[in-house]
């Protein structure tokens, strides 16, 4: 009998580590392939509702990634456009879609907005999604893509006006260097950029990979890829659960991850991120989130070097802030562009 009750609680202590072993090796693969929210027609019909209610204009923004992937997104100018730009980073298995609510009041307020589908989502290419380790380049090139193409877009309008016009060059003096101003003329006046969950942690990556993002709004992002799987494996009940008896989920799960897609899981951390470089923060966290807790974000907040802001949502869920008070969201997110647009470029 005293046999049998060792052999019980030997199998009571060992098995939900073994069995939390072999569900993260096994569910691994599906962490860097999260299901793809198509982009059909009545989305695109919806978002077009949205932006002729704010008599916004699209246009197809296509971007090549550094690693050859092709991001699909949009382009969205306001009405009256104040010259800043807001890039907008949508959630895990979602597409451009999921930020439409807050492209409409960025773009009453006169902010266009980049929104594109990331790597692994939507209509972009890409096989796996690594939450912010490629993302944060494919970041760079979307700026680089904005920059130059509404500078062009800029100086078609002046040729077009008669403004400016073009110098043959055997009539230039080549001996003198060309000086453009700094920013270029209609480039923009101000990059920021705003995203949820998933698109939180990219778009604080990307702000530390590239100072042309001068501010940032996350709501509900993961602290770090590790910090974050530790409420996966504590089956979104307790973090300390996935730190004990079910850590070795979280073990398989980014020890399989980082061999299959190659890239090193410790530094995908937007906890890392905030203190690489001192950018201005929005830091919205919803109180009754059980997929990334307020202590991601609290994390976070702890690690930010530059100006910051924390908003804890009573009562909201999981990227809820807006849909629980988006009267106050609204003014908490322009307030802040607002702050940072008067700093000087």
């Amino acid at each position: 009998m005293r046999r049998r009750l060792i052999r019980i609680a030997l199998i009571l202590l060992f098995f939900p580590p073994l069995a939390a072993a072999v569900a993260g090796w096994l569910v691994g693969p599906a962490f860097l392939h999260p299901i793809r929210r198509e982009l059909t027609l009545d989305l695109i019909h919806e978002a077009d509702v949205s932006f002729a209610v704010t008599g916004s204009t699209r246009e197809d923004f296509d971007v090549r990634a550094p690693d050859g992937v092709l991001l699909r997104g949009w382009k969205v100018r306001a009405k009256n456009p104040n010259g800043s730009w807001v890039l907008l980073f949508h959630g895990v298995a979602d597409n451009r879609i999921g930020v439409i609510g807050q492209s409409e009041f960025l773009l009453r307020a006169g902010y266009s907005v980049v929104m594109m589908d990331a790597r692994a989502h939507g209509a972009s290419g890409g096989t796996i999604a690594t939450y912010g380790w490629l993302e944060r380049n494919d970041t760079r090139a979307i700026i680089d893509d904005l920059v130059r193409s509404e500078v062009g877009r800029y100086a078609d309008e002046q040729l077009r006006s008669g403004k400016w016009i073009l110098v043959p060059a055997e009539d230039s003096d080549l001996q003198k260097p060309v000086h453009p101003p700094v920013p270029l003329p209609g480039a923009p006046l101000h990059i920021f950029a705003l995203g949820e969950s998933m698109g939180a942690g990219i778009a604080l990556q990307s702000a530390a990979a590239d100072p042309r993002i001068e501010a940032v709004v996350a709501e509900a992002s993961f602290a770090n890829l590790r910090e974050g799987t530790y409420d996966y494996a504590g089956l979104r009940k307790s973090p300390w659960l996935g730190k004990t008896l079910f850590a070795p989920f979280t073990w398989t799960l980014l020890y399989r991850d980082e061999k299959l897609a190659g890239f090193p899981v410790a530094e995908v951390s937007p906890q890392k991120a905030v203190a690489a470089r001192a950018f201005p923060v929005l830091l919205i966290c919803d109180e009754k989130d059980v997929a990334l807790p307020c202590r991601h974000t609290e994390m976070i907040y702890g690690a930010a070097r530059g100006p910051k802001q924390l908003w804890v949502v009573p009562g909201a869920f999981h990227t809820a802030a807006y849909g629980f008070f988006p009267e106050e969201f609204r003014r908490r997110v322009l307030a802040f562009f607002a702050e940072n647009s008067s700093r000087a470029h």
